[in-house]
This record gives C-alpha cells, sequence and structure tokens, in this order.
C-alpha cells in the first residue's frame, strides 16, 4: 500500500488512455485529512482492484465527479454503485454518495444503471445514491473545497473540468482530455498544478496518431504549461506500449519545453499536493 506523510495528494488510481491494457484508465483520487473525491471512474471493474491495492476503502469515498460520457472515464461508476448498494444494503456504508456530472450525463447514468444494475442495489439512487447536474461556471463545495467547473467546449463530446484552491493556497486545474481552449486558459495559465491528458510523445504522433483523435502529445502540453507559466504539470491518459520507459521517455521530451515540475505518474503513485 503506498504511503504518504502529507495532507493533501493526488492517487493515480489510473494514467492510460482509452485502449490501455497494461494499466487502467485515467481516474485518481483527490484527498486531504478528512476526505476525498473521486474524478473519473475508468472503464471497468478494474476501480475495485485499483482503489484496493491503494488501500482505499469504497466506504470512504463518497463525492465522485465524472467529466465526460466516454466509456474509458464512466463505466467504472457503475461497479461502484453495485458495491456501495450493496454496502448500504448490509449497514456497511455510512452516509450518501453524491455523484457530479454535466446536466446531459444525468440521463445516461440513469440509463445504462437501469440496464445493468439490479435493483436491490440501484433501489438507492434518487435516496442515498444522488446525480447533482452542474453547469458552466458553477461553483459547489464538495468537501471542504470549492470546486470551479467549466465546460472545456469539448469537439467530440460534452466535457467539463474544474479548478480548485486547495487548502494549502494552491489552485489546481483538470483540463479533460482534449486540446485546451480559451474557455479553459482562463483557468489553466497561472495554476500551481495543472492535469493534463496526453497520448503520446510528439515523436511518435504518426503512429499513435493524437490529433485525429483531438489529444494532446507531451510537447504540446509542455509548450503550452510553459507559456502559461505553470508551475506543476503532471500528465496521462497515455498509451501504454511503452509502459515500463513511460515515464523516462515522457520526461525526457517534456524538459525541452517546460521548466517547472514534471510528473508522469504510474497507477497508484502518489503525489504529494
Amino acid at each position: 500500500m503506498p504511503t504518504s506523510n502529507t495532507d493533501e495528494q493526488l492517487i493515480m488510481l489510473g494514467t492510460g488512455n482509452a485502449t490501455a491494457i497494461h494499466c487502467y484508465n485515467t481516474c485518481y483520487l483527490i484527498r486531504n485529512s478528512g476526505s476525498m473525491v473521486l474524478v473519473d471512474c475508468g472503464g471497468g471493474n478494474g476501480i475495485l482492484r485499483q482503489l484496493h491495492d491503494s488501500g482505499i476503502d469504497y466506504r470512504m469515498i463518497h463525492d465522485i465527479f465524472i467529466s465526460h460520457g466516454h466509456a474509458d472515464h464512466l463505466f467504472g461508476l457503475f461497479w461502484l454503485i453495485r458495491v456501495i448498494g450493496t454496502g448500504m444494503n448490509k449497514g456497511d456504508y455510512t452516509g450518501d454518495l453524491r455523484i457530479y456530472c454535466h446536466n446531459d450525463l444525468i440521463p445516461v447514468i440513469r440509463t445504462i444503471g437501469e440496464l445493468t444494475i439490479q435493483p436491490k442495489f440501484y433501489k438507492h439512487v434518487d435516496k442515498r445514491i444522488f446525480l447533482i447536474g452542474i453547469e458552466d461556471k458553477q461553483v459547489l463545495p464538495i468537501c471542504g473545497y470549492e470546486f470551479h467547473f467549466f465546460d472545456i467546449q469539448s469537439k467530440k463530446m460534452k466535457q467539463f473540468g474544474f479548478t480548485v484552491t486547495l487548502k494549502n493556497g494552491k489552485r489546481l486545474t483538470c483540463l479533460g482530455d482534449e486540446p485546451c481552449t480559451e474557455a479553459g486558459l482562463v483557468y489553466a495559465a497561472g495554476s500551481d498544478w495543472l492535469l493534463r491528458e496526453v497520448l503520446c510523445l510528439y515523436r511518435d504522433k504518426d503512429i499513435f496518431k493524437p490529433y485525429e483523435k483531438n489529444h494532446d502529445t507531451v510537447k504540446d502540453a509542455c509548450t503550452h504549461a510553459e507559456q502559461w507559466q505553470v508551475k506543476n504539470l503532471l500528465l496521462y491518459h497515455t498509451e501504454d506500449k511503452q509502459l515500463p520507459q513511460r515515464k523516462a521517455l515522457y520526461q525526457e521530451e517534456g524538459k525541452q519545453y517546460f521548466t517547472g515540475c514534471l510528473f508522469i505518474p504510474d497507477d497508484l503513485e502518489i503525489i504529494d499536493l
């Protein structure tokens, strides 16, 4: 089980893209001394293994943000609803579960949940499991933070990012998994922590076709972060074909364009904020 001594961390449950098989799909926890927020859930029941291996009891999770409806970000949610519903039935899960997402995603979650989760587990939706719709530029208090949500103006599917001021005074911004637009730049510029999803190295762009998928490369993300005066840049949502060398290779390319602190986390890695 990974350990850390600071009060605020990111726990990277998954760092891979949609088709990754050697690591889990992208999702992570923002944890402070009193609570945690799960951001996205990956694409399947691997979320349960990732939580187990990181030492996180599912009963500790009461707030989940889903950025958009792509399978690799969404489908792990239904396994959590099932497990948490089971815990509610047994009296093992105390309190409620709150799921935050943009309003267009709520009927999608409801439909998939009703079709795939047995009623004895799904019955807690709207009673103790709440789907909370968010709008562009809405601010919500979650786990002692004020989350500022924004529409990233996706070209593929409606998607939200967020920025939040941590308890240590630093600002953390998540831009989602697409290139930054003017809507996101307002929040990204000057961030102490910027979370960017990239597909591959720039040198490998002809292999993985990031621009056809509306994704950035390491070079793109690092160049922008330097221009925006970001202090700490964290990259994930990558291909997994060279996973054992990913950290070193991405650092080597990224440091040519970004002079701040660059993080290329592995699954289950803890980043002190």
